[in-house]
């Protein structure tokens, strides 16, 4: 695509991104794909059974703009239970094409041309469009490894917010860094979106997909906060059924209102069947999906386990997918060129972390691993890593 057919804001976004670039040189190498973050396997047969049920039964016109109301509910129920927050599902709940789509309204539609948004770096790629398309300024705050974890500075955070700020941007649990945000960091979060009258929207899609006994917490539980947060989740991490697209946005009537308003104009409305089955599983199957919690904590360690074997260092994942691994393991500074050689000479596909990164510097060494895939294929992986790594190491 070339410069004359793109608007100028977006021309950085023309072409494929990292992640479809990656996974078609898998395809076409048959590179074990650890790259993309999508799981090998489906969601619950009771989720899929609902979706053939809705469509036999005629589901299969559109939707209502906000949702079906049986989608609805099933989310203010499990909002209530999981956070102890309390929605309104007629008026505080709204019915996305994905989590993507909720985010892109929220900043689309809460944002005017060159206002500024704080958000955590690295961050997810998708933001950075969105930003773009709404015409306003991201303000990144650097998340760093301290030894023991991936942290901010709080007076870094501090800084962040000048007179043009409207939104923070906050998703926890965090891709790439696996990082789950604590409740100390939250509550400084809360602090600064009071003082400054911030509004947040947290993209919480790994909300049930946390490990080693670590909470997720949501934002919009905290004192204060319910007000001033728009909470966004989908069923495709919880449910392992990615392709759905199916997703939503909670809070007060006011900021959904306002994902409403420009949704309408995007999608209206999707998938009607589709709908219907997230509904059940909110209903029915969260205990598969704490046995899919611990499936994930378990190939995590495995992956994990296997690098350390061949001497390459990790970095702790508490939550997501996604754990990363250090170029440097292999004697390398550039964990893109790395990740390139990797598909061809290893057969492995990863994502250079540096793609996600708005300090390039930051991020250069870090390759992201996904361990959302089939055991064997994770023990391949980490053998074939483990054995390129040993090889690209002085003796």
């Amino acid at each position: 695509m070339t410069d004359a057919f793109i608007a100028a804001r977006l021309r950085e976004y023309a072409g494929p991104t990292i992640f479809s670039e990656m996974t078609a040189l898998a395809q076409e190498t048959g590179a074990a794909n650890l790259g993309q973050g999508f799981p090998d396997s489906d969601g619950p047969p009771e989720l899929l059974d609902a979706a053939r049920d809705a469509i036999a039964r005629g589901m299969n016109q559109y939707p209502p703009a906000i949702g079906l109301p049986a989608l609805r509910g099933a989310i203010a129920a499990r909002r209530a239970d999981d956070h102890g927050v309390s929605y309104d599902p007629d008026h505080e709940i709204v019915v996305t094409a994905g989590a993507t789509e909720a985010i892109a309204a929220a900043l689309i539609g809460l944002c005017d041309p060159g206002d500024e948004v704080i958000v955590f770096d690295p961050l997810y790629d998708s933001y950075s469009a969105c930003l773009a398309m709404a015409q306003v300024r991201r303000v990144p705050v650097l998340l760093e490894y301290d030894g023991t974890r991936f942290a901010f500075d709080p007076d870094a955070l501090r800084r962040a917010v000048g007179p043009r700020t409207k939104v923070l941007l906050l998703n926890t649990p965090h891709n790439p860094t696996g990082k789950v945000f604590d409740e100390a960091e939250l509550e400084l979060i809360a602090r600064l979106c009071v003082e400054h009258d911030l509004i947040a929207v947290t993209d919480e899609v790994y909300e049930y997909l946390v490990y080693d006994r670590v909470r997720h917490l949501s934002l919009a539980a905290l004192p204060g906060m319910r007000e001033r947060v728009l909470s966004i989740s989908s069923a495709g991490k919880t449910f392992s059924s990615t392709g759905w697209k199916v997703g939503w946005a909670c809070g007060p009537a006011r900021l959904v209102g306002t994902v409403r308003t420009v949704k309408q104009y995007l999608t209206f409305g999707t998938g009607t069947p589709l709908q219907a089955a997230v509904a059940v599983a909110l209903t029915d199957c969260m205990p598969w999906v704490e046995e899919l919690r611990a499936s994930l904590e378990r190939r995590r360690d495995l992956l994990v386990a296997g690098l350390r074997a061949g001497g390459i260092t990790t970095y702790p994942s508490h939550g997501t997918y996604f754990v990363q691994m250090d170029a440097r393991s292999f004697g390398s500074e550039d964990g893109q060129a790395l990740c390139r050689a990797l598909v061809t000479e290893a057969g492995v596909a990863a994502i250079p972390s540096v793609a996600l990164y708005d300090d390039k510097a930051a991020g250069r060494h870090l390759v992201r691993l996904a361990f959302c895939k089939d055991e064997d294929l994770l023990s391949r992986a980490a053998r074939r890593l483990a054995g390129h790594a040993r090889a690209a190491r002085p003796l």
